[in-house]
């Protein structure tokens, strides 16, 4: 550093042969007196020992000598004063370098020391050299510390002591020596020092590890310029980055001291590059657990393939975390849907594959898959191009045959299905601003414990989360926002879905979501969806409604509690079974709604909050938890609150077992129904058969199974009003829709009676 050079700034005082009416007996202010025609002063031309020099007879018990021009001195600067003296003749004085310091409007900075250390002159002839630094700084070495008033100074010398001596000096030397300080005062090592170019050409892998071993603690400076890195670098120190570097996609670059998203885009100046390289040191590093993005913003124009930002690696199960920033989809043509439509051939008895397909080399794997026959969120798991096949996540329900399907292939904004497995990945904080271009997370196809917790996924195109395998097995969606971009659009219009899993053991908790057509399908077991709020209505009077949460698995074994439901319905299907029709297993059952709140406003009279709907023949429900529940429609009633969508085929209510339905609330529902149902039947006149109607009491408008109990309301009396002590029998399942029961007496009898009705058996 020397700001002569690297600034143009001026520091060395005129010499003595170019005149004295530059240099001051005084302060060097302007207006004080110079050497020009003084007594005491002359320049002698020829001195032995100078050459030029000046000749001065020191009258004044300080005898001042003092450059008139302004000297700059700038914050961060250390200069010295040198002065080269030999004494002539007369009194020996002592010699030392002095200054007057200026403010920047030239009155005197007072308080700090204005001369260095004396050095006596002891002999004539003996040529003695003085000096002094003077600084901004109080740092070891520093004779005159000016501090950040000082703007500039008149610098030079004095002379003290005895007076009557006379004395020869040569031209005084100013020159910046910042330099001296430099590597105590900014604890810094450059990266040039060791051989970096920064041409974007020369290799300097080599200098920067160099530098790095040599830093020991202190802050690595990589200065302005583009630094080519071939290989991988890792530093153990600070680095600061004022120019940037580049390297393959197989180098790895580690900041290990400041690991974090800015250091990385500092390091890159581009917020892409700068992310990737950022999440590849993060899965090749043992020293930290978590990439933060500092609250960055960082956008992107195309998607952001995770998997080749790591080359090395195919799947990875350390637990890793990447937090608190937003990632934000840029305008581009690269967020554009994949189509591909081809033939292929479906065979139940292979029911995740798709054979004989034509064009199979353009299907894009992670492909929505649409067709005759085919559930929601069916995806392409993997293709064989060689054997023209592909791997479905899930099976077709009705498509056996041969027919042509329909491929899309959504962008995200992150895409993990390039690695075969990944576990225990965490993204948190963060927002994924989608503004309707792209869809926002693709899962890999395999992979443990995927957790999104504290996020936005903010106007998804299409999806929010979507799962292609199995890399949803155990995942933790928590506290997070699903924010539509169909929120102008009535619900049949709709076709976004805030996420989809086919694995088992989710949890879904405390999410809310804004009218997307569904909220999530899932299509595993033993999930847990929990104190979420998922909303999609419009303001089309006696609206439709489309299922806010899809149940796609029969033995479901999920619980769903303390949710908002609104404006939407669970709806429990078994739409990925390539065999929909039952003929063995546990049919609709092992499922649990309880304590939410269901409400909706201007929808049709049929709609219903829980709907069940089955592919197949021969279902019925079994082991069905539905209790503690708050239905409530607004602006309206509605029929009940259950039914069975009958589009594909009727459950078989006659064998429903194990249903509890209790406890519930209903407000402007119609049909309001429990199981146990307790009915009260008033006999008015004799009869040895009460029928008993259980018609809109029994969930599902269940069948009169069986009962628990009858229990009469007072004395049983004959036609002759005496009281009759004897025990009546129960027929079930009575009537053209068996909902009704008999209640058999041995003689005609009347009176009143409460019963306790199931529609199912134990």
């Amino acid at each position: 550093m020397n700001k002569a050079i690297t600034d143009g700034v001026v520091l060395m005082p005129t010499p003595f042969a170019a005149g004295l009416d530059v240099w001051s007996s005084g302060d060097g202010t302007p207006g004080s007196d110079t050497y020009e025609n003084a007594a005491n002063a002359a320049f002698v031309p020829a001195d032995q020992d100078f050459g030029g020099a000046l000749e001065l007879l020191k009258t004044d018990s300080v005898q001042k000598l003092r450059y008139m021009g302004q000297t700059t001195l700038l914050p961060g600067c250390y200069l010295r004063v040198t002065a080269r003296v030999k004494a002539v003749s007369g009194n020996l004085p002592s010699v030392r370098i002095a200054g007057y310091p200026a403010q920047p409007g030239g009155a005197k900075v007072s308080g700090v020391p204005e001369f260095g250390p004396a050095t006596a002159l002891t002999s004539y002839g003996e040529v003695v050299e003085v000096s002094a630094i003077i600084g901004t700084g109080d740092r070891g070495g520093v004779d005159m510390v000016w501090g950040m008033d000082a703007a500039y100074g008149h610098l030079g010398l004095d002379l003290t002591g005895s007076s009557g001596g006379v004395v020869r000096i040569d031209d005084i030397v100013i020159e910046d020596v910042t330099s001296v300080f430099l590597r105590d005062m900014l604890a810094q090592v450059d990266v040039r020092d060791y051989g970096a170019v920064g041409n974007g050409v020369t290799d300097d892998t080599a200098a920067f590890e160099a530098a790095n071993a040599a830093a020991n603690g202190r802050t690595v400076l990589v200065p302005a310029g583009n630094y080519l890195l071939n290989g991988d670098v890792t530093f153990d120190t600070p680095v600061k980055f004022e120019g940037h570097v580049t390297m393959p996609d197989s180098a790895i670059l580690l900041l290990r001291r400041n690991f974090d998203l800015p250091n990385y885009v500092e390091a890159f100046e581009d917020e892409r590059t700068a992310f990737l390289k950022a999440f590849q040191a993060l899965l090749n590093n043992a020293d930290h657990d978590s990439l933060d993005m500092g609250g960055r913003k960082i956008t992107v124009y195309s998607p952001l393939d995770m998997q080749a930002a790591v080359p090395d690696k195919t799947s990875y199960a350390t637990r890793r975390v990447i937090r608190n920033g937003q990632i934000e989809a840029g305008s581009s043509s690269n967020w554009d849907t994949q189509v591909v439509t081809s033939q292929a051939t479906y065979s139940p008895s292979d029911s995740r594959k798709l054979t004989n397909v034509t064009n199979v080399a353009n299907v894009p794997v992670g492909a929505l898959v649409e067709g005759n026959g085919v559930g929601r969120e069916i995806y392409v798991r993997s293709k064989n191009v060689a054997t023209q096949e592909i791997t479905l996540n899930a099976p077709l329900f009705d498509a056996a045959g041969t027919q042509n399907f329909t491929f899309r292939k959504f962008q995200y904004l992150v895409d993990f299905s390039g690695f075969a497995s990944l576990s225990k990945f965490v993204m948190a904080d963060i927002e994924f601003q989608c503004n309707d271009r792209c869809s926002a997370i693709n899962l890999a196809p395999s992979g443990l414990i995927f957790h999104l917790r504290d996020c936005f996924v903010s106007r998804p195109m299409d999806r929010g989360i979507t799962s292609i395998g199995g890399g949803c097995q155990g995942m933790l969606i928590d506290r997070c926002q699903f924010l539509s971009a169909e929120d102008a659009l009535t619900v049949p219009n709709r076709t976004s879905i805030a996420l989809n899993t086919n694995a088992n053991d989710v949890k879904l908790r405390d999410c809310r979501a804004t009218k997307f057509r569904h909220f999530a399908l899932l299509a595993g077991g033993n999930s847990i969806v929990t104190g979420n709020h998922f909303f999609q209505g419009d303001e089309v009077h006696n609206g439709v409604r489309s299922a806010g949460l899809i149940l796609a698995s029969a033995h479901t074994s999920a619980v769903v509690t303390g949710n908002y439901v609104d404006n939407c319905f669970i709806e429990w299907t078994n739409e990925q079974d390539p065999t929909p029709d039952h003929t063995n297993g546990y049919s609709f059952s092992a499922l649990t709604i309880s304590d939410n709140i269901f409400l909706s406003g201007e929808v049709a009279p049929w709609f219903s909050y829980i709907v069940v709907k089955p592919h197949g023949a021969g279902h019925y429900l079994s082991g069905v938890n539905i209790t503690g529940n708050r239905f409530r429609s607004l602006n309206g009633s509605i029929d009940r609150a259950e039914r069975v969508d009958t589009t594909y085929a009727d459950l078989d209510i006659s064998r429903c077992k194990n249903v509890v339905m209790k406890g519930n609330s209903f407000h402007a529902v119609t049909t309001q129904v429990e199981n146990v149902a307790e009915i009260e039947h008033n006999q008015s006149t004799p009869s040895d058969t009460w029928v008993i109607d259980t018609a809109g009491h029994l969930p599902f408008d269940g069948h009169a199974l069986n009962s628990d109990a009858v229990v009469a309301h007072g004395a049983i009396r004959n036609a002759n009003n005496v009281a009759q002590y004897d025990m009546p029998y129960v027929k079930h399942a009575e009537g053209p829709d068996n909902d009704q029961l008999h209640v058999i007496w041995p003689t005609p009898v009347k009176g009143k009676v409460s019963v306790m009705v199931r529609m199912d058996s134990r």
